[in-house]
């Protein structure tokens, strides 16, 4: 079986998710796996996908084409084998939450603090709330901690930056719930 990362990014607007799926829907597509967002005015999405008569790019032809004179953008990459499957990831799941005035450098010393500590961030969400006058930029992430990291060591990290960023940073476990 082929995989495919699919990307549509464009204006949003009511009925995309729709559309796409329409066309995925039409051409016998299975979604293995998706994330959908509004990022400023603009509608993102990502989907891995996969049907066994497609073997490259080029048998999807002008299937988007609808799409793209809906104004979106559309890539579509062919995946490696086992590009669809997500990795085994060890560890404790946590959640780490920023909170402050809207400025420049807020994402990459976060990161590089993670990253620095082989975490590995498995989803990472920024947003601007408040008002015009008072915006308030937050950014959720969802994160495995190693082998040997906790919480709380993370936690000191984390809350010396707080204090070099002037933000509000927390750090809270997430409980993995089987079903």
């Amino acid at each position: 079986m082929n995989y495919f990362a699919l990307t549509i990014i464009g204006r949003d607007h009511p009925g995309i998710v729709a559309k796409v799926t329409e066309t995925l829907f039409h051409l016998g597509c299975n979604i293995a796996d998706s994330s959908c967002t509004i990022l400023g005015g603009q509608f993102a999405m990502i989907l891995i996908l996969s049907n066994p008569g497609m073997h490259d790019q080029k048998d999807f032809e002008t299937t988007f084409a609808p799409l793209e004179a809906d104004g979106l953008s559309v890539f579509l990459r062919k995946l490696q084998p086992g590009g669809e499957t997500a990795p085994e990831i060890e560890g404790e799941i946590c959640m780490i939450s920023v909170y402050g005035s809207d400025k420049p450098g807020i994402v990459y010393p976060v990161a590089k603090e993670l990253g620095d500590r082989q975490i590995n961030i498995t989803d990472l969400n920024t947003k601007l709330v408040g008002s015009a006058q008072n915006p308030v930029y937050v950014m959720m992430i969802e994160a495995v901690l190693p082998a040997g990291l906790d919480i709380e060591e993370l936690s000191s990290v984390l809350n010396r930056l707080k204090k070099d960023l002037q933000v509000d940073i927390s750090v809270r476990t997430i409980t993995p719930v089987e079903l």
